[in-house]
Formats: C-alpha cells, sequence, structure tokens
C-alpha cells in the first residue's frame, strides 16, 4: 500500500450519517502539526460516522507522518500526500476529487488551525439534510468569532458585503471554509471553471453555487482565532481576493458568460 492511499480503507460497521449519507472531511495541512492531531480527535469524537481525509502539501514540519500515525489506529483517518503547496484551493479539489472517487455523498472543509470548532459539525450536518450547500456562517444570528483583532475583523465584515453586493449572493459569509457540500451540488458547480486560491476560493465556490441553483443553508458557528502556528493570510491573498470579486462581477452582468478553465477537479 503506497503513502498515498494509506488509511484508505472506510470503517465497515459504519453506515453513514442520518439523512446524508457517507461524509468525509477534507482536511487541507501545511506546517499543522501542533494543530493536526487535536483538530481530527475532536471531529471523530463530535461525529463518529464521518471519515476524514488530511490533504498534506508536503509538509516539512512532520504534519503528514502524524497524519499517518492517526490513520495507522484509525480505519475512518485517511491522508492524501500532496508533492507541495499549492494551495488552498487545490487542496480541496483534490480531497473533492479523492470523494468522488470512493462513491462518497457529501464533504466537509475545515481549516486544520482549530478556528473551526468540530463541536458545531453535528449543527452544520443536520442542516445539510435539506440542503445542498451549509456553511458555517460568522455573520449571521447566534454566531461568534472569539479572539480576532479588529482589522481582521472589519477586513472580513467588508469583503463579504463587498462579495454579496458585486457578485449578487444571498450569502453572509461568502468568504467562510467551514462547510458542507454533497457531491450532486459540486458536480452541478461545473468545478472544472476554478480559477482561484485561498480567500479567494471559497467566494468563488460560493459564486458557483449561486449561479447553479442549488440550495444554499447558513449556520452559525462559533469562530476562534487560532492558538498555535502561523496564519497563511497575507495582503497578496486579499488583493487576489478583491481583484477576483470584481472581475467575476462584470463578467456576470453579461448574460451566458462563464469563465471556463483547466479540469482540477480529478
Amino acid at each position: 500500500m503506497s503513502r498515498q492511499e494509506r488509511g484508505t480503507g472506510v470503517g465497515e460497521a459504519v453506515a453513514g450519517q442520518p439523512g446524508v449519507g457517507r461524509v468525509l472531511v477534507v482536511i487541507p495541512t501545511y506546517n499543522e502539526a501542533d494543530n493536526v492531531a487535536d483538530v481530527v480527535a475532536r471531529v471523530r469524537r463530535a461525529a463518529p460516522a464521518v471519515d476524514v481525509l488530511v490533504a498534506d502539501d508536503n509538509s516539512p514540519d512532520g504534519t503528514g507522518a502524524l497524519a499517518e500515525a492517526m490513520a495507522g489506529t484509525d480505519a475512518q483517518v485517511h491522508v492524501l500526500h500532496r508533492p507541495g503547496k499549492e494551495g488552498l484551493g487545490a487542496a480541496y479539489l483534490a480531497g473533492f476529487g479523492w470523494a468522488r472517487q470512493r462513491g462518497y455523498d457529501a464533504v466537509v472543509e475545515m481549516d486544520a488551525d482549530g478556528s473551526h470548532a468540530p463541536e458545531d459539525l453535528p449543527a452544520l450536518l443536520a442542516a445539510a439534510r435539506d440542503a445542498d450547500v451549509v456553511i458555517g456562517s460568522r455573520w449571521v444570528g447566534g454566531a461568534r468569532v472569539v479572539n480576532w483583532p479588529w482589522r481582521r475583523l472589519v477586513l472580513s465584515r467588508c469583503g463579504n458585503l463587498y462579495a454579496r453586493m458585486a457578485l449578487g449572493m444571498p450569502v453572509s459569509d461568502a468568504t467562510g471554509g467551514f462547510r458542507v457540500y454533497r457531491l450532486s451540488a459540486l458536480r452541478a458547480m461545473r468545478l472544472e471553471s476554478v480559477c482561484s486560491q485561498g480567500y479567494s476560493f471559497q467566494v468563488e465556490l460560493s459564486r458557483l453555487a449561486h449561479r447553479a441553483g442549488v440550495r444554499i443553508v447558513e449556520v452559525p458557528i462559533t469562530f476562534v482565532e487560532r492558538e498555535r502556528g502561523a496564519s497563511k493570510m497575507s495582503p497578496l491573498i486579499v488583493a487576489e481576493a478583491l481583484w477576483r470579486i470584481t472581475t467575476w462581477g462584470l463578467r456576470d452582468r453579461r448574460p451566458g458568460r462563464l469563465r471556463r478553465g483547466h479540469d482540477r477537479w480529478p
């Protein structure tokens, strides 16, 4: 068995998430050795019926080896070793493809840094019984954002307001990265057109979901600033997001136009 396929046997005793089916939680990692074991353990406790895929971009700090160790003792934890740091979007698309090839019914996006509380996952999965896409939202009633500096709060609020206005989407947290997608929704969203990474990747998937006409639901979550490790956010990532949102907004005003790119969903 190759390192890339370690832990690919799904636990036979697990029938799946009621009302949703077989669910795979995709957790992209790059230098998250301080956080990955705790996050995976919390996911397994919070939602025992789901499987977990750690998609590691060849982290030099040993994150991939830690994930391998977990996969070696838990048949519901899997590892996808990627050749190098290629960005959040590419990691998620690889994870979506991994899920599709193995017959999962839904996938979950979740950060490895602890900012997304695994304890909120059951609420997202419950909402997925009647929705195609569920967004764990920081900006709907009942949500909480803990320990974020005011600059990040303003950036997220203003960025989401701009995305909502520019793209005409009824989504309060288009940049949020804690989500559930049914595989049927991902197929309808034409992921071959995806061209962005980082901060703008979540906005692009929100846009594609809205354009595909799938049912999107937002569920309040508690978002906590990471306690360990370094944030991957940078001014360049923010600038890319603003540029792409503006470009998409202008393009969407031309009926029937949707940029096509390379097929990056295996």
